[in-house]
C-alpha cells in the first residue's frame, strides 16, 4: 500500500450519483463496460432517498477522493426471511455493491468500507451477511473470513428489463 487506507465514513443522500457512478465501475469489471446507462437516473433517486431514510435496512460507506467525489464504496441491506434451522430469526446482510476506481486500488479503501458495512450490520444484530464476489475481489474477502458456500444461486425476471 502506498498510503493508508483512508476513512470510511456513512454515505448521505448527496453521494447517491457518486455510488452510481462505481456501481458502473464494478460492472464494468465483470465483463466489460456497458453500453446501457439508462438506469441510472432513477437508480440515483431511489437511493437517495433510502440514504435520507436512514433506516435499518440499506447504508452504504464511502471513502472520500482527495479533491471531490468518491474513491470507494460497499453497499448492503438487511435481509428478512422465514427462520429454518440454525437461523431462527431469519436476518441475514447482503453486500452487493463494493468498487474502487481503478486509479486508487491497492490502497485500502474497499477495506474500510467493509469495514464500516460489517460494524454496521453487527450493530444491527445481523449473523451472517452474503455476497457474490468476483475473482480478482475474492482475496479481500476470504481476509475478512467470508467463505464460498455450497448453494447455487438462480433468477427468475419477472418482468422484461425496460427498453434501452
Amino acid at each position: 500500500m502506498t498510503e493508508t487506507r483512508g476513512t470510511a465514513r456513512r454515505a448521505t443522500p448527496e453521494d447517491a450519483e457518486e455510488l452510481i457512478r462505481l456501481r458502473q465501475v464494478m460492472l464494468d469489471s465483470y465483463g466489460g463496460k456497458a453500453a446501457d446507462t439508462g438506469w441510472q437516473p432513477a437508480a440515483a433517486a431511489t437511493l437517495r432517498t433510502r440514504l435520507a431514510e436512514r433506516g435499518e435496512e440499506l447504508a452504504a460507506f464511502v471513502v472520500d477522493r482527495p479533491g471531490g467525489g468518491l474513491a470507494a464504496c460497499a453497499v448492503g441491506t438487511v435481509d428478512y426471511r422465514l427462520g429454518g434451522p440454525g437461523d431462527p430469526d431469519g436476518v441475514s446482510g447482503y453486500v452487493f455493491s463494493v468498487a474502487t476506481d481503478p486509479d486508487r486500488r491497492r490502497r485500502g479503501h474497499s477495506r474500510a468500507c467493509m469495514d464500516g458495512l460489517l460494524g454496521w450490520f453487527r450493530e444491527r444484530g445481523v449473523d451472517k451477511v452474503n455476497l457474490r464476489a468476483s475473482p480478482q475481489a475474492e482475496p479481500l474477502y476470504v481476509s475478512l473470513g467470508f467463505v464460498r458456500t455450497p448453494d447455487p444461486a438462480m433468477r427468475l425476471a419477472l418482468r422484461d428489463p425496460a427498453p434501452a
